[in-house]
C-alpha cells in the first residue's frame, strides 16, 4: 500500500503524518491488518529494536475519589466492588514495588486516587520514592497523583522521581462528556508543570469510550504536540457500576489499528501497551508487541492483569526481549534531550512535555491501568502510568449477551497485592 510505505518513510524520519493519513490507518480493513502491523513494526524496530520495557504499578491509595471520570472504577458514585484503602506506608509501597522489580520491571509507577495531591501528600509520596530508590538501585520511579499545584512537580523531582504521568485520555472536543469535575485544560497544565520541572513526561489516551476515529486522531496529535517521552495506550474495560459499563465496542483488530496509528504519529516515543490489553486484544496480544515497546507487568490499579509469568513467556515466544536495567529506553536524540532536564526529546513533536501516565501507565489501573488512561490522582485510575487506567470490570462473570462483544468474563477486580495481605501478581 502506498499509504503504508509513506508512513514508514515518515516514521523513520520522525516526520508527522497528515491527519488524513492517520485516519486512513484506522479505516483499513481486516484484510489489510497484518500489512499495517508489519509497516508500523518497521518503525518500532528502527527506534527500539526488539526490546520490551516492563513497568509495574503500585496503587498507593485506592478508591473514594471525588472526581467523576466516567471510565473509572474509583470515581465519585462508583458502585464497583473494588478495594478501598488509604495511603500505603513507604515501606509497604517499597515492598510492593520490589515484587515487580524482581519480575523484570525497570520502572515503578506510583498511583493515587484523588483530584490531586496536597502538600502533605507530596511529602508522603516523596518519602515513598526515597524508600524505593534506597532499596532498588537504578529503578525508575514515575508518580501519577492527579492535578499538580505550584512547586509540587519540583518537590517530586527533588525526591528522586524520574517521571510524571497524567493522561489526556480523549479529545478536547469530547472531554466534557467524560468528566465534568475538571477540564481538558487542567490536564494539559499538569503535563506542562511536570515537563517544566524536568520530569520525563508520560501522557496517553483511553480508547473505547464511544469516541469517533476523529477523536482518537485528535488526542494522539495533541499528545505529539506535547511531546511526552511515554504514551500509554489504554483500552477501556467497562466496569460494572460506572457510567461506561455498556461501552463494549472494541475488537482486537481495532485495538491493533489504534496502536499502529499511535506508532506512526509518535515514532520514536515509548508507546506503552497499557490497561485493557488482556480484555480487548486477547489472543492477539503478541502482535501488539510489534507496535508497542513497553507494557505493564502483572496487575493494574483495581483490576487483575495477565499473570506476570505469562507476560514474560509471551515476550520471549514472540521473539522479543525484556529491556535490561542498564539499557536506555529512548533513542539517543530523545535521551540526550531528557538528560538536559526538559523531560522530553524533540523527536515526536514540538511542544512542551507532557505529564503522564506511568505508566501509565504508566498506565494505570483501569484498564490497565497503570498507567492507564486517566490521571492518576483523578479518578484514581487514570493514571496509570505509565500508566494504565483502571477500567476493570466487576468480578469475572457470565458474558453479557445483551451487549454485542461484551466480555466481562475476562476481567476481575484486583484482590491481591497492594492493600491486601496476599502476594502480588508480578
Amino acid at each position: 500500500m502506498d499509504l503504508l510505505n509513506t508512513l514508514v518513510d515518515k516514521g523513520l524520519r520522525r516526520e508527522l503524518p497528515t491527519r488524513e493519513e492517520a485516519l486512513a490507518v484506522l479505516a483499513t480493513s481486516d484484510d489489510e491488518l497484518l500489512d499495517v502491523v508489519a509497516a508500523a513494526g518497521r518503525v518500532r524496530r528502527h527506534w527500539f529494536g526488539r526490546r520490551v520495557k516492563l513497568n509495574y504499578l503500585v496503587n498507593l491509595k485506592s478508591g473514594l475519589c471525588p472526581e467523576d471520570c466516567s471510565y473509572c472504577s474509583q470515581r465519585l458514585g462508583s458502585t464497583a466492588g473494588i478495594l478501598k484503602y488509604t495511603w500505603l506506608k513507604p515501606d509497604e509501597a517499597s515492598q510492593a514495588a520490589a515484587a515487580g522489580i524482581a519480575g523484570g520491571a525497570k520502572r515503578v509507577c506510583l498511583v493515587a486516587s484523588g483530584r490531586g495531591p496536597t502538600d502533605r501528600d507530596v511529602d508522603r509520596v516523596s518519602k515513598t520514592i526515597e524508600a524505593i530508590k534506597e532499596d532498588n538501585e537504578g529503578v525508575e520511579v514515575c508518580a501519577c497523583l492527579g492535578l499538580l499545584s505550584d512547586g509540587q512537580a519540583e518537590r517530586l523531582r527533588a525526591a528522586g522521581a524520574d517521571a510524571y504521568n497524567h493522561n489526556l485520555n480523549t479529545s478536547e472536543s469530547t472531554y466534557g462528556e467524560i468528566t465534568t469535575t475538571h477540564t481538558y485544560a487542567d490536564r494539559v497544565d499538569t503535563v506542562r508543570r511536570a515537563h517544566e520541572a524536568g520530569l520525563s513526561a508520560c501522557s496517553g489516551l483511553i480508547a473505547g469510550m464511544g469516541e469517533s476515529d476523529e477523536d482518537v486522531v485528535d488526542v494522539v496529535f495533541s499528545l505529539r504536540e506535547l511531546d511526552p517521552d511515554s504514551v500509554p495506550v489504554n483500552f477501556l474495560i467497562p466496569f460494572e457500576g460506572t457510567p461506561l459499563a455498556k461501552e463494549w465496542n472494541l475488537t482486537p483488530q481495532r485495538a491493533l489499528r489504534i496502536l499502529a496509528m499511535v506508532r506512526f504519529v509518535c515514532p520514536d516515543v515509548e508507546v506503552r501497551l497499557a490497561g485493557g490489553r488482556e480484555v480487548h486484544l486477547r489472543t492477539l496480544q503478541p502482535l501488539a508487541l510489534h507496535l508497542a515497546n513497553s507494557i505493564f507487568l502483572g496487575d493494574y490499579l483495581t483490576s487483575e492483569g495477565q499473570a506476570g509469568k505469562a507476560d514474560l513467556e509471551m515476550i520471549a515466544d514472540a521473539g522479543f526481549e525484556v529491556e535490561g536495567a542498564g539499557t536506555t529506553t529512548l533513542p539517543e536524540h530523545r535521551a540526550d534531550a531528557a538528560a538536559g532536564g526538559c523531560g522530553t526529546g524533540g523527536g515526536c513533536g514540538s511542544g512542551s512535555g507532557s505529564g503522564g501516565v506511568c505508566g501509565t501507565s504508566e498506565g494505570d489501573g483501569n484498564a490497565a491501568a497503570g498507567a492507564a488512561a486517566g490521571t492518576a490522582g483523578e479518578a484514581g485510575t487514570a493514571g496509570a502510568a505509565g500508566a494504565a487506567v483502571d477500567t476493570g470490570a466487576a468480578d469475572a462473570g457470565a458474558v453479557d449477551a445483551s451487549v454485542p462483544g461484551a466480555r466481562p468474563d475476562l476481567v476481575a477486580v484486583r484482590r491481591r497485592g497492594a492493600g491486601t495481605d496476599l502476594a502480588p501478581n508480578a
